[in-house]
């Protein structure tokens, strides 16, 4: 652990005594540090010193942190210690989830240690700070409640968790609490319900979204701006089904990477299939169907098509977290001699793809690598691996990527860059993954024709420039605020007449508009025009065009920019052509 981190676990053992003290008869389950703060899981007997029920209450959160204070201002002393099975069995008596723990830790040798911290006793190997005096009584806040399962399993007993952060210091908090109060303002959930981009249903079920024909629009707006790319760069698209043979990801690897994860298909005529988890087995599949030659090297597919994963029902949230993901795939098969040119080929798609979104200088490249320790989780060879791991680092040094080597983050079958961006609030999200693949090729007896007649396996390349069309839209809608730039907003221009009489007009306008493909609708609702320029500033459009006698007369619109303001009268044919130009460029 890092400093900060340490900080962190050491106030999730604060809060566990500041509840000891509040609620007796707590039980604990497990409290570690996470990214900008902590938790702690809880098994509550009641609700409140004086009340009754099972779960802390949102007024119960100001109480622990003011014990919290308190307890930090002692200076208490945070005390390890190594104990016996039998010590721990008799120390945590009356606390179920860490006999549970004790219990696993005995079972795999691992050695006991406790934390006292006061008057509370934890199971925990550390690391912690050495009194509460390192600990900030105020640069640390409790934010929020929710359900948790023990160990995550559902089938277990639901816990109350308690989250909270910690920082260095106070103005790190604030600057923190100040991002995540306008990270509230731009969430995509509350976002794309007002601006009627996606929905969900309780009948078609969570982790389902429904996309309405303005998020469609999004949708293939996006699709077009990667498939335009990606047909400069050589790719062709391809078409797979979602359902397949277990076999086919037995043996790739996925049926036992993903197992808990699959969703498994039957019929009464007696089939068991599969809904895919990923989609480069069906892709493998297209390019075996036919002998290869070294000279039809290399071949490139790209797919947007459905995914499902069975996903935990705690994980899902919004568009980041689906059970139907809308994946933007790909994958080349090369030579050797060729990866690099074909990698470096495709850092320039991406950086082509994210450019025009306005979010390519918020990002950072992360060298993806095996967890050495632990050679088991991945398939394929060591000396491939070492072979790709090497060339991912090479590419990555000749074109200036500055990739930050992270152990363990590496796909199944092999090394990989990812690129990496920072949502509203703060947290780390990783969309574009470029993917170097020796093992898969293997596994399904993929082959060529070398030029010395030998067949040899391809190498694979996976790539997701977009990644998925769900995560990449909550992500657009929060970072524009729902105000997204006109090339990809639903509606571009709303024509609004100054009174029901000149509706005729504006159907004119409306219809020059859709005859140059600029996305424009006709407000002839029965408000008053004040009103329907506020809604229209609202739906964020980004340019309302006012029409009434004087407009009709010169055959020009009013324009009103979204950011610019009123931009007074210009005539329609220049208008079109101002806001092709701005659609075309991708401003």
């Amino acid at each position: 652990m890092n400093k900060i981190e340490v900080i962190r676990h050491s106030t999730a053992h604060v809060m566990a005594l500041a509840v000891q003290e509040l609620f007796k008869g707590v039980k604990f389950a497990i409290g570690p540090s996470i990214e900008n703060g902590f938790y702690y899981d809880f098994a509550l007997p009641r609700r409140s010193p004086k009340g009754k029920g099972g779960t802390f209450s949102p007024e119960d959160l100001p109480k622990i942190e003011k014990k919290m204070k308190e307890l930090i201002k002692k200076d208490l002393k945070f005390v390890k210690k190594q104990i016996s099975k039998a010590e721990a069995k008799k120390i945590f008596k009356n606390q179920p989830y860490k006999l549970e723990l004790i219990k696993e830790k005995s079972a795999s040798g691992e050695k006991i240690t406790i934390y006292t911290l006061g008057d509370y006793v934890d199971l925990c190997k550390g690391p912690h700070v050495k009194s509460t005096k390192e600990l900030g009584y105020d640069s640390f806040k409790l934010t929020s409640l929710a359900g948790a399962y023990w160990k995550g399993d559902e089938k277990n007993k639901m816990l109350q968790r308690v989250y909270g952060v910690a920082f260095n210091s106070k103005k790190e908090l604030r600057v923190y609490l100040k991002q995540q109060e306008e990270a509230q303002k731009r969430d995509h959930r509350k976002l794309g319900k007002e601006l009627d981009l996606f929905c969900f249903s309780d009948l078609v079920g969570p982790g389902l979204p429904l996309f309405t024909p303005k998020g469609v629009i999004i949708i293939d707006e996006l699709k077009k701006h990667i498939e335009q790319i990606c047909v400069k760069y050589g790719f062709e698209k391809v078409l797979t089904p979602h359902l397949a043979k277990i076999s086919l990801y037995e043996l790739s690897g996925h049926a036992k990477k993903f197992s808990e994860e699959l969703f498994r298909v039957s019929s009464e005529r007696k089939h068991k299939m599969v809904i895919r988890p990923v989609l480069c087995p069906h892709q493998t599949q297209i390019y075996a169907s036919k002998p290869r030659s070294y000279r039809d090297l290399p071949i490139r597919y790209m797919e947007s098509e459905k995914m499902y994963r069975a996903e935990k029902p705690g994980e899902i949230s919004g568009l980041n977290r689906v059970y139907s993901i809308t994946i933007e795939d790909g994958h080349v098969f090369c030579r050797i001699d060729q990866i690099k040119e074909e990698i470096k080929n495709l850092v320039k798609i991406v950086q082509d793809f994210y450019k025009p979104l306005g979010i390519w200088d918020k990002h950072w490249v992360s060298l993806s690598v095996r967890d050495y320790e632990h050679p088991e989780k991945y398939i394929g060879d060591k000396k491939d691996w070492d072979t790709c791991e090497k060339i991912l680092k090479e590419i990555s040094d000749e074109t200036g990527l500055k990739a930050k080597k992270r152990e363990g983050e590496a796909a199944l079958y092999g090394p990989k860059l990812d690129f990496m961006f920072n949502d509203t609030s703060g947290k780390e999200i990783q969309i574009p993954t470029i993917q170097l693949d020796f093992a898969t090729p293997k596994r399904f007896e993929l082959s060529y024709i070398d030029k010395n007649g030998q067949s040899v396996p391809p190498v694979m390349i996976h790539r997701a420039i977009l990644g998925s069309y769900e995560r990449l839209m909550a992500l657009l809608i929060e970072h524009f605020a729902g105000a997204f730039p006109v090339w990809l907003s639903p509606i571009q221009a709303q024509i609004i007449p100054v009174s029901e009489k000149f509706n005729k007009y504006g159907e004119k306008i409306k219809k020059q508009l859709l005859e140059k493909n600029i996305r424009a609708e006709l407000n002839n609702d029965n408000e008053t025009l004040g009103k329907k320029i506020r809604n229209g500033e609202l739906q964020k459009i980004p340019y309302l065009l006012i029409v009434g006698e004087k407009e009709e007369k010169a055959d020009s619109v009013a324009v009103r920019d979204r950011k610019k303001g009123d931009l007074g009268p210009i005539k329609t044919n220049k208008f079109i052509e101002n806001i092709n130009k701005e659609i075309e460029e991708k401003k």
